[in-house]
């Protein structure tokens, strides 16, 4: 009653709408009208994911196309019809993968399913070659690859048009060079590979987002302040820096862990909202370390890890079915809207130029160096304790 008194008294505000001149007569009752504007992203949004779960039904009713193609590569270019057709018809492009909306909405479900089902004892068993590949691996591959892309230049095989120096071209080293864990979620999957494998390459690709976010901003700080203006003590808080980005972001995680073990002891006569507080806190652990710049992939790996043993053993059974389902659903939703945007912001020329020899020496020295860097590490047995790799599957 009270909103509906609120209502009243606004209407009742609201002045009344007369018409322009004596004679014109009030418009009538609309029994239609187009509203598009109004449920225009939400719609889009919707119509994304229905095209996308649509192709993946049809990429999987022949084998023969999925085993040679992983889907993520098929929703890319699925992707680029759809961005082909937008641009064609509106004559612009239209949408673009945003890094608002991959960082804050898409990449956080992702993460998350991953962390909270990802086998700890193996984890942990392997966190040595982990983090020997999340740390040693992804300097050498950032410096490597930059220094060498800065080579190219001086060698004159880069467009005139790419003025960059060396700092310029290590910080877009420490952008590409880090794997990427939704795409090592997306292939490891499709293939079945070897789970030593698996949590290995994955592992490295969560947990080397600390290193990765670390470079990029001593980088990108070196090259506002110039090269000239860079003193020795820049260089020790740089160091000093990724461990306040990993150790801070990992015990953002385990609080909230903790606080979500301790939540769900508590929800005996509330099962209904089990589910929902495990989303939240997640969620709230990786705002949270993003908030304080610190590394909240990991905040929010670390929080999946160290909370499930304790919140499945609190919630019910229904609760734990609930949570599994949805999070694998939120999941593949972001997955595929992350792999069709990514086509779909490839047509737009306007905020990319192409140069052969930038791309292709790209390429080249990143494969290149990470297979170097893989190889001179595994012929140091002593500084990376690799187990012998099983012949079992991950049970998908």
């Amino acid at each position: 009653m009270s909103l509906l008194a609120l209502l009243l008294a606004g209407a009742a505000e609201e002045p009344t709408q007369k018409p322009e001149s004596p004679g014109e007569p009030l418009p009538g009752l609309e029994l239609f009208r187009w509203q598009w504007h109004e449920v225009e992203a939400p719609y889009l949004v919707a119509l994304w994911i229905l095209v996308a779960s649509l192709a993946k039904i049809v990429f999987h009713l022949s084998r023969k196309v999925t085993s040679l193609v992983p889907e993520s590569c098929l929703l890319i270019l699925l992707g680029l019809v759809l961005g082909g057709i937008v641009l064609a018809v509106a004559k612009k492009a239209e949408y673009q993968l945003e890094p608002g909306t991959f960082f804050l909405f898409l990449l956080p479900p992702i993460v998350l399913d991953s962390g909270y089902f990802m086998p700890s004892r193996l984890f942990f068993d392997n966190l040595g070659a982990i983090l020997t590949y999340a740390v040693v691996g992804t300097l050498w591959n950032a410096f490597t690859t930059g220094a060498a892309l800065w080579g190219l230049q001086q060698a004159g095989l880069v467009a005139p048009r790419v003025q960059a120096g060396l700092l310029d071209f290590l910080l877009f080293g420490s952008l590409i060079s880090a794997v990427d864990p939704v795409a090592v979620l997306a292939v490891f999957e499709e293939v079945h590979v070897n789970e030593t494998l698996f949590i290995i390459v994955f592992g490295e690709s969560l947990l080397n987002d600390a290193v990765t976010v670390v470079l990029y901003k001593v980088c990108n700080s070196f090259v506002e302040m110039g090269s000239a203006n860079v003193q020795a003590t820049d260089y020790l808080k740089g160091v000093a820096s990724l461990f306040v980005v990993s150790l801070g972001g990992a015990a953002v995680g385990l609080v909230f862990a903790f606080l979500l073990a301790l939540t769900t002891r508590f929800t005996k006569r509330v099962r209904i909202i089990e589910p929902l507080l495990v989303f939240l806190l997640a969620y709230a652990a990786y705002l949270t370390a993003e908030m304080a710049s610190l590394s909240a992939i990991l905040a929010v790996t670390m929080c999946g890890l160290g909370c499930k043993k304790y919140v499945e053993a609190n919630i019910s059974h229904k609760s734990r079915t609930t949570v599994k389902y949805t999070m694998k659903t939120l999941a593949s939703c972001a997955e595929t809207v992350i792999f069709m945007l990514l086509g779909i912001s490839a047509v737009d020329s306007s905020k990319w130029a192409w140069d052969s020899g930038l791309v292709l020496g790209t390429l080249f020295f990143i494969l290149f160096f990470r297979a170097l860097g893989i190889a001179d590490t595994l012929c140091f047995p002593t500084l990376l304790p690799v187990p012998p790799l099983p012949a079992a599957h991950i049970p998908f």
